[in-house]
């Protein structure tokens, strides 16, 4: 039996997912930070950025890790249920996703989030029986103490970055600050030269150049996936997504998390976008300033949505979330295909061309697609065509997936 509530969080946070990762299709990868490298934007792209980081920014990427975890846990307690080893069919399951992972990387988009997932979740399933307490606590402390030494080791940086800006900076600070720079439009002009080639060009220039760069998206990404994936796992415990809790619970769980995190987004705005994104920073804030309100804001998100899933389930609209939800594997590597073909230079070559602003026209575009077509495949088949296949392979044998 599907969990309701778990489908349709994660059919929003498929959609929210290309919001942000659209940046980083269009390119070059630097954009994601601010809107105003590698060519600045005018105001209107400016805006388009600041909704974003608002809204998306960091808080879908946190409300895929709660998921993920979350999904763990349903599946370790229904295979142990059933008499099966849960603990080695999750290894394999996860096992498969880090292979999907280096594929995806390799084969379409260097963003890939998968590999890094099935890590974290193999480090999770070495611990998941221990206390409930004892696990909230060390995710805690895990996140805290490497969110709090990334912002230390980063603020300079960012210092000497506005004192430059007010002209206030020594030779050495300006020196410091341009050497800085100008790795940025190295990378970015090499990313130009690399995403607008043809597909063996991208393939080979990825292997040659960044061989190891699923490892460092694992180390970069450690210290936020498994604390929020021990939450995840920690709430489906206690029945939070299949509506255990009392509304009026889910109701403060949604409103106070997500009102203190989406104003600590709106006071850093108020001193980043008067300063036009500066991409120290920017860096500094949605790398680790900005995690523990992110991710209060996507906890804030998901109590909301599972206080709401059995209104939007009886629409539509609803339904459609929630077809995207089931399908999100599919619909996360689907997103990659399609996106990858209108930027990149096999496809329609329009890496590096399209402003912030424009973006959102193929954020819709996407966004459109996704709901579309998942409705519509899931009238046939039981599964989403990646779904199946990873299920199939952890099983080792070829499921039927034909309603």
């Amino acid at each position: 039996m599907r969990v309701a509530s778990l489908d349709l969080i994660r059919g929003v946070a498929v959609l929210g997912i290309l919001a942000i990762n659209v940046a980083g299709f269009a390119g070059p990868s630097i954009g994601a930070l601010t809107p105003n490298l590698p060519t600045p934007t005018d105001a209107a792209g400016e805006a388009a950025f600041a909704f974003g980081f608002v809204v998306f920014q960091g808080k879908m990427r946190a409300l895929f890790a709660i998921l993920f975890g979350a999904s763990m846990a349903l599946y370790l307690d229904r295979a142990e249920s059933c008499g099966r080893d849960g603990e080695r069919q999750q290894a394999i399951r996860l096992a498969w996703l880090m292979l999907f992972g280096v594929l995806h990387y390799v084969l379409l988009w260097w963003g890939d989030i998968l590999f890094a997932y099935a890590v974290c979740g193999l480090v999770l399933l070495l611990f998941h029986r221990l206390p409930s307490r004892l696990l909230a606590a060390s995710a805690l402390t895990l996140f805290l103490v490497l969110h709090l030494q990334g912002l230390l080791l980063s603020l300079p940086l960012a210092a000497v970055e506005e004192a430059v800006r007010l002209g206030q900076s020594g030779p050495q600070e300006a020196a410091v600050y341009a050497r800085y720079r100008d790795r940025i439009d190295v990378a970015a002009a090499r990313e130009w030269q690399q995403y607008t080639g043809g597909f063996l060009h991208i393939l080979a220039t990825k292997l040659r150049d960044h061989p190891f760069w699923l490892l460092q998206g694992v180390r970069d990404g450690f210290g936020e996936y498994l604390p929020l994936m021990i939450l995840g796992l920690l709430l489906q415990r206690t029945g939070f997504f299949s509506g255990a809790w009392p509304s009026r619970r889910l109701l403060a769980a949604g409103l106070a998390p997500l009102f203190v995190g989406l104003t600590a987004s709106l006071m850093a705005l108020a001193w980043l976008w008067p300063r036009h994104f500066p991409v120290a920073a920017m860096d500094a804030a949605l790398r680790y300033g900005l995690a523990l309100p992110n991710a209060l804001t996507a906890f804030g998100y998901a109590a909301l949505l599972v206080l709401l899933t059995p209104h939007l389930t009886s629409t539509s609209f609803g339904r459609r979330l929630a077809c995207a939800g089931r399908m999100a594997f599919s619909n996360y590597l689907g997103s990659s295909l399609l996106m990858t073909g209108i930027f990149y230079g096999w496809g329609l070559g329009l890496f590096g061309r399209i402003g912030p602003l424009e973006q959102w026209a193929f954020v819709l575009l996407g966004w459109a697609m996704i709901l579309i077509w998942s409705a519509r495949w899931l009238t046939f088949w039981k599964q989403g065509p990646l779904e199946w296949l990873w299920r199939s392979l952890t099983q080792g044998a070829l499921l039927a997936n034909r309603r």
